[in-house]
């Protein structure tokens, strides 16, 4: 049970997601990124994985503080090992992010189930084995025939509600689009999605992240009218006034935060404060599948439902261990995009989606990441 190694290993895998300058995902040719794995091994010979970007597990970031808390520490003992992760982030000068904590408390969790035997819901204590998935769509772009526009965005919905999903939610068009943010436009794609999939879809948005107040409110209105579900993160998370504000003269729900800074802590002062209708929390948002089901827990208590950020397998098991939580999100998709082609670091989808609409949750252990740790060794940078 006692924690002996931390190992980090970088390998290149090929992917056709590419990033523009703001750091959103589009569609393009195949290429090479790096992606690394971070291992978690015990005196017993068990071992617990989990992926993240290189830059988050960086050799000096895993020697100063992950290796100086976990070695020699029972692995059982995840609510300890946390905090005293946690407590270094105010010294770390700003280099212990919350991905990191993330990364290592995601990893822990994977090395109790593989321990156990046991998928990573169940040990949590399981809600239900499959959840309903909404098609998170990319940010818009300026590709003929991808997401560039109002039609664009109409025509792939329709494809979307085919392969079985009842939600929808759009991210717009953002910089570097050349004539982005624009709030008509938003408004002109959510009509255009919202006349194609009729009104027994759901649908949400995710827009420009930093529009005014006046434009935020705009938005808001606009999107009553076309009978979405819940506006996303349309200004700076950081003035949580401003969310206050908006929530106050909206009718439709607001959720939030997603990027904000806190961890559960932070989430709690957006509820007591009125600042949203929906809560959010995300495995890398809040610092680690832990810290996530203490989010999804605060909003129970308060009768709040609160919504994951993002995809993976780590995110799904948060969904699946809690009742206040309506949706998986599955994404990013975009037309030139295939969703169900996976990684070639994995054997198969950790999140595969039935005709229905249901992602089902793996049975396998841990996560339940079925990893080819061959192209990993094949592959390595370091």
């Amino acid at each position: 049970m006692i924690i002996n190694d931390v190992q980090v290993r970088v390998f290149n895998h090929t992917t056709r997601r590419h990033s523009d300058t703001a750091g959103h995902a589009h569609p393009g040719p195949p290429h090479q990124v790096q992606q690394a794995i971070l291992t978690i091994r015990t005196e017993d010979g068990h071992e617990g994985h989990s992926f993240t970007a290189p830059e988050i597990v960086r050799p000096h970031v895993i020697e100063k503080f992950v290796r100086k808390v976990l070695i020699g520490q029972d692995h059982r003992d995840r609510e300890r090992l946390w905090h005293d992760l946690a407590h270094w982030q105010r010294g770390s000068a700003a280099q212990l992010t919350d991905r990191t904590l993330a990364v290592v408390d995601c990893a822990l969790w994977d090395l109790a189930g593989r321990t156990l035997n046991q998928p990573v819901h169940k040990l949590i204590g399981a809600y239900r084995d499959k959840v309903l998935a909404y098609g998170s769509i990319m940010c818009g772009d300026e590709i003929e025939g991808g997401l560039a526009t109002p039609e664009d965005y109409g025509r792939f919905a329709e494809t979307l509600v085919a392969r079985g999903y009842k939600g929808i939610k759009l991210h717009t068009w953002m910089p570097p689009v050349s004539w982005a943010p624009d709030v008509k436009m938003d408004l002109k794609a959510c009509a255009a999605v919202r006349e194609a999939v009729g009104p027994g879809i759901r649908l949400m948005i995710d827009a420009f992240h930093w529009y005014s107040r006046t434009d935020a409110l705009a938005l808001g209105r606009g999107l009553e009218k076309l009978d979405f579900d819940w506006i996303e993160e349309p200004m700076d998370e950081q003035s949580m006034s401003s969310y206050k504000w908006m929530s106050d003269q909206l009718d439709i729900p607001v959720i939030g935060p997603e990027s904000a800074a806190g961890k559960h802590w932070g989430r709690a002062e957006w509820v007591a404060s009125g600042a949203c209708d929906i809560l959010r929390t995300g495995v890398n948002d809040v610092g680690g599948i832990t810290p996530a089901i203490k989010t999804m827990r605060l909003a129970e208590s308060f009768g709040m439902e609160c919504e994951v950020h993002g995809n993976t397998a780590m995110n799904l098991h948060v969904v699946a261990a809690s009742k206040n939580c309506r949706w998986y999100e599955r994404g990013l998709l975009h037309p030139f995009l295939e969703y169900d082609d996976g990684f070639d670091y994995l054997h198969q989808l950790s999140d595969p989606m039935d005709a229905e609409g249901f992602v089902h949750v793996p049975d396998r252990p841990g996560l339940g990441e079925d990893i080819d740790f061959d192209h990993i060794e094949n592959n390595r940078v370091r």
